[in-house]
């Protein structure tokens, strides 16, 4: 079966307002180019996944996606779970059995974990859902088939998710994984990840790069 992944991302510009007092808006944007980077790089190595496919109204993150070797969907910024919608659409039309959707905040997620997940067995509908480092939100979707449910993503969506699923007849199953469990949008958040990288060797090499530059800057 053909996994592939959507990646839906808003414009740079306009993402991780909630780390205003943390970064300025200069920085806040090569954080989030970088995260995205990086969670590309995680999914072009991943063997399971088949194609990737980005969706976002940025040109900047769409000139980047095709420089990895990403399939772009162009779409107006309407939100998180409108896009995910809208790169569903376009599994479909590729002819992908499976969808992956994570998101582009999550720069730590590393392949072997994709391939893993991506492994595990899957009834003819079912929804693996991985929850974000708090339980409550959903950081990533594995889909079958691709439409198999409406996304819902947000605070506490991963119970909306389940419920979801349950009223679809959907096999749901919850699965936690730690390298995507690290997403970014609090100062707190900022520092788990912080943390997480300086006790880690490889992986997320931009965002690990920029936050270097980001304290060395500051000393």
């Amino acid at each position: 079966m053909a996994t592939l992944a959507v990646l839906p991302m808003k414009s740079f510009s306009q993402a991780k307002h909630r780390l205003r007092n943390e970064l300025s808006a200069g920085d806040r944007r090569a954080l989030v180019e970088a995260m995205f980077c990086d969670v590309l790089i995680a999914l072009r190595r991943a063997a399971a996944v088949a194609r990737v496919v980005v969706v976002s109204a940025d040109r900047g993150a769409q000139q980047i996606a095709v420089g990895y070797g990403a399939t772009v969907v162009s779409d107006a910024e309407r939100g998180h779970n409108h896009a995910a919608t809208v790169g569903v659409r376009a599994v479909l039309e590729l002819g992908g059995d499976r969808a992956l959707l994570v998101p582009g905040d999550c720069p730590a997620v590393s392949p072997g974990d994709l391939d893993a997940l991506i492994a595990r067995p899957a009834a003819p509908r079912s929804v693996l859902i991985v929850p974000d480092r708090h339980g409550t939100g959903t950081n990533a979707l594995l889909l079958t088939p691709p439409d198999a449910l409406a996304t819902s993503f947000g605070a506490g969506s991963r119970r909306r998710h389940v419920t979801a699923a349950a009223g679809k007849n959907v096999e749901a199953e919850v699965v936690e994984v730690g390298s995507l469990a690290m997403d970014v949008d609090t100062p707190d958040d900022l520092a788990t990840l912080r943390r997480a990288l300086s006790s880690s060797h490889g992986g997320a090499p931009h965002t690990r790069g920029l936050l270097t530059q980001l304290v060395r800057s500051r000393a």
